[in-house]
């Protein structure tokens, strides 16, 4: 389970600035739904000032937060002055995030030059190093100019590193070797690509306190805020069985809910491999 700041936990549970904005003259999208995080990023600018900024996602808690604070970073900054906002500053206003979790930092940064893009009318692709950029790692998406900008930007020195900012290795691991090829390359150190990463087995008991812990100190208070609740039924081996409660009981996205919140979130902060079943309701049973 990941160490959080009380900043992030701010954000997470009570994000600034959500939602569409309905007169947005910017939009930047990253990320996919397939990829386990996606940010939508809404601006009003004028005058070459952003004076509004709004945004959507699907993600873990540090998506969530890295997103919020953002908003709030580059509100009332010209374009030019938001452009100059970093991952690093994202990081930073939320006191720091967890080093397998600065890819959420990373995230936000590159919607805002996204969206930027399209208020400049310029190509929705990347541009600089990164255009017509090949692909490193597929799973995630990642070009080499990505990877390549990530370890300018922070410094970074070794492959466990990119994964963390850029998640490339993180799935399959087939492109590791070549991550340790740019980094050697970009750092003029000689690296061994890492072996991809087995999570540590972890047994019943500790899966169902850690699953229990988040649930109730995570899920359970933001679905608090929006009227709905949730209950926690069983904990078969990875497989947990949930029953939303209150508002989100009939509600039309709650197997969205379910799938990308609950679900992505107890992956997340517990073990790769949960699976969440929604319990089943007898024909016309009301909770």
């Amino acid at each position: 389970m990941w160490n959080y700041t009380d900043k992030v936990r701010e954000h997470f549970l009570a994000p600034h600035n959500v939602g569409e904005l309905k007169d947005a003259n910017a939009i930047g999208e990253v990320g996919s739904l397939a990829c386990g995080d996606a940010l939508k990023l809404y601006l009003k600018i004028e005058n070459d000032r952003i004076i509004d900024a709004t945004f959507q996602t699907f993600g873990c808690a540090s998506a969530i937060a890295s997103s919020s604070v953002l908003t709030d970073l580059i509100k009332g900054k010209t374009i030019d002055e938001a452009l100059a906002v970093t991952n690093k500053d994202i990081a930073d206003a939320l006191g720091g995030l967890p080093d397998q979790k600065m890819h959420c930092s990373v995230m936000g940064q590159e919607a805002l030059e996204a969206a930027i893009r399209s208020y400049r009318g310029e190509a929705p692709g990347k541009t600089g190093e990164d255009a017509h950029d090949r692909l490193v790692c597929r799973c995630f998406g990642v070009t080499e100019g990505q990877i390549r900008r990530a370890i300018r930007e922070n410094g970074l020195t070794s492959v466990e590193q990119v994964t963390n900012f850029t998640k490339a290795g993180g799935a399959c691991g087939g492109c590791l070797e070549d991550v340790a090829a740019i980094v050697a390359d970009e750092t003029g150190r000689s690296l061994t690509p890492l072996q991809p990463q087995r999570p540590k087995t972890m047994t019943n008991i500790e899966r169902m306190q850690n699953v229990m812990t988040v649930i109730n100190e995570v899920i359970k208070p933001r679905l608090n805020q929006d009227g709905g609740d949730i209950e926690l039924v069983d904990i078969d081996g990875s497989v947990v069985t949930v029953a939303l409660r209150g508002m989100c009981l009939d509600c039309p996205s709650s197997r969205l809910t379910l799938e990308n919140f609950v679900q992505q979130t107890l992956r997340d902060q517990v073990d790769p491999g949960i699976v969440v079943r929604p319990e089943q309701r007898a024909p016309g049973e009301n909770a």
